[in-house]
C-alpha cells in the first residue's frame, strides 16, 4: 500500500478527524491570517497538499482566490464534498500543472510529512517555479528527526512513514530553491488537539 492508497483508504475518517482542527489552532490561524494579508488581491493561491480542504477554505474565508491540490483522487472528492465553492485538483506537489509564475502564494502545511530531506530540494523548487517573484511560501512541519510509521489512521488502513524534520534542513532546502526565509516560528504542541510534537513554521519568499 503506498501513500496514494493509504489517503484514499484514510480520506473520510481523516476528514471526520481534521476538517475542523484550525479552530483549536490559534497560532495556526494567526500566521495564515497574515499569509492571507500579504497574497490578497495579488492573484491565485495554491494549497499544496490540501488533505480535506479546510486550510483552503479558511484562507478563501479570508479573502484569498485558492485551489487545492493533493495526491489522493479520493481525499480530493472529499475536500470537494465538504467545499463546493472552491476548486480541488489531483496532482502531485512536485509536478504541478500551474505554469511558471503564475500564483501569488502556496502554502504546504505539513505537507512535507512523507518527504526525506533529500526529497525536500525538488519539491521547493516546483513551488518556486509556479510562484511569482515576490511570491510567499508558507510551511509548516513537524520538528525533529524521527520517522513514525503507522498501518492505521483513524481507524483506517495505510501503510505510512511521518517524518520529521530540523527547521535548519527545510530552510537550507528552501534556500537551494530561491526561496529566501523572512521568517521562522516554533511552537509546543497543543495538549489534547494534536499529535504532541513541536512545529515550526516558515515563510519564504520568492526571490
Amino acid at each position: 500500500m503506498d501513500i496514494r492508497e493509504s489517503y484514499d483508504s484514510a480520506a473520510a475518517a481523516y476528514a471526520e478527524h481534521l476538517s475542523d482542527e484550525l479552530a483549536r489552532k490559534p497560532l495556526d490561524r494567526h500566521l495564515l491570517n497574515r499569509f492571507a494579508e500579504e497574497t490578497r488581491g495579488r492573484g491565485l493561491v495554491a494549497d499544496l497538499g490540501c488533505g480535506p480542504g479546510h486550510v483552503a477554505r479558511y484562507l478563501s474565508q479570508q479573502g484569498i482566490t485558492i485551489f487545492g491540490v493533493d495526491f489522493s483522487p479520493k481525499m480530493v472528492a472529499v475536500a470537494q464534498s465538504m467545499n463546493p465553492d472552491l476548486d480541488f485538483r489531483v496532482e502531485d506537489m512536485r509536478q504541478l500543472k500551474a505554469s511558471d509564475a503564475s500564483l501569488a502564494g502556496v502554502v504546504l502545511f505539513y505537507s512535507i510529512v512523507h518527504f526525506d530531506v533529500t526529497e525536500l530540494p525538488p519539491v521547493f523548487r516546483e513551488a518556486r517555479r509556479v510562484l511569482v517573484p515576490g511570491g510567499l511560501a508558507l510551511v509548516a512541519f513537524h520538528i525533529g528527526e524521527q520517522v513514525v510509521h503507522r498501518d492505521e489512521l483513524f481507524g483506517a488502513r495505510v501503510s505510512l512513514d511521518f517524518r520529521c524534520h530540523t527547521p535548519e534542513n527545510v530552510a537550507k532546502a528552501l534556500q537551494s530553491a530561491n526561496l529566501v526565509v523572512i521568517e521562522q516560528v516554533h511552537r509546543e504542541p497543543y495538549d489534547g488537539a494534536e499529535y504532541p510534537s513541536r512545529r515550526c513554521y516558515l515563510v519564504a519568499r520568492a526571490a
